[in-house]
């Protein structure tokens, strides 16, 4: 948003105003460029990065102007990736876990327009919308008042350790720690803060179809390229990596899940096939905190 102006307002996109920082892509809770602050707080965290030409915002509205859209793609029976399509934000992968109790999304697009509003319709709608970490909180407002039902805007479950980070805060906002289950009447699908990447960062575990446990951990763990091991980083962007004392109590955390697949931000996946995900976790962050705390220098 260059020129501080938006697009003519369309009546079938009433969300085409959301300002967006065009960098990571989460939204502000400015409704005039004017009332924006200088550098999008998020941004300018060692976890993140302001470019090198300045901060720069966008709307939702110029972004699909622009060509932005978005593609759906089951993962596998009951999780759906959400992706984003020319647009804005770190190029996360939103996933939306269909359940008996209502459809979870886990982390947020930044962005939302006609076809994908329907297109989660299509699933069954939203009973709940949890982002694991800042980075992940994209037009979490939007989606939560766009897919709407009876009682109300679909509620947006934010890291209470974390909720500072929040520019506009969600009508149906629901703060927590510790641990929680978002899916009324269904236990089976829970969410607990190991931390890490952000002090209230989130994973959240549920039984997929085959019986195997699965995990949703946003950038608490990143999987490597090569899908064998894992990855513990404060800024993946910038390089930083978590101690190897936070690596193992990460790890050491996810125990009380049962799992055997893992699913990052993006595309990447462990425990596919071989279903090997936990022990992947655990060898990883002994090898991460070896390298982290010297043990490997003599390879150096």
């Amino acid at each position: 948003m260059s020129d501080h102006t938006s697009p003519a307002p369309d009546p079938a996109h009433p969300w085409d105003r959301l300002i967006l920082c065009a960098t990571c892509g989460v939204e502000q809770a400015a409704d005039d460029p004017g009332e924006l602050p200088a550098v999008c707080p998020i941004c300018a965290d060692d976890r993140q990065w302001v470019p090198a030409e300045g901060q720069r915002w966008t709307t939702v509205g110029e972004l699909r102007a622009a060509g932005t859209g978005t593609e759906l793609a089951e993962l596998e029976p009951g999780l759906w990736a959400l992706r984003v399509r020319a647009g804005v934000g770190i190029g996360q992968h939103a996933k939306v876990l269909l359940t008996p109790a209502g459809n979870l999304m886990v982390d947020v697009p930044a962005y939302l327009d006609a076809a994908a509003i329907e297109a989660i319709r299509g699933l069954g709608g939203l009973a709940g919308i949890i982002a694991s970490h800042p980075h992940m909180y994209g037009a979490q407002s939007a989606w939560s008042e766009a897919l709407a039902g009876p009682d109300g805007p679909v509620p947006v479950y934010v890291s209470e350790p974390d909720a500072g980070w929040l520019a506009r805060r969600p009508a149906s906002l629901r703060e927590w720690s510790g641990s929680l289950s978002p899916l009324a009447g269904l236990p089976g699908v829970s969410a607990s803060q190991p931390g890490g990447h952000f002090p209230g960062s989130v994973v959240v575990h549920f039984t997929g179809h085959d019986g195997a446990g699965v995990l949703l951990a946003g950038d608490t763990v990143g999987v490597a390229r090569d899908r064998r091991c894992a990855t513990f980083m404060r800024s993946f962007p910038n390089y930083l990596p978590l101690s190897g004392a936070v690596a193992e109590r990460i790890a050491a955390h996810l125990d009380r899940y049962d799992y055997a697949r893992l699913y990052d931000n993006f595309s990447g996946v462990l425990g596919v096939p071989g279903g090997d995900a936990a022990r992947v976790v655990h060898r990883s962050a002994a090898r991460h905190a070896d390298w982290a705390e010297g043990r490997m220098d003599h390879l150096t």
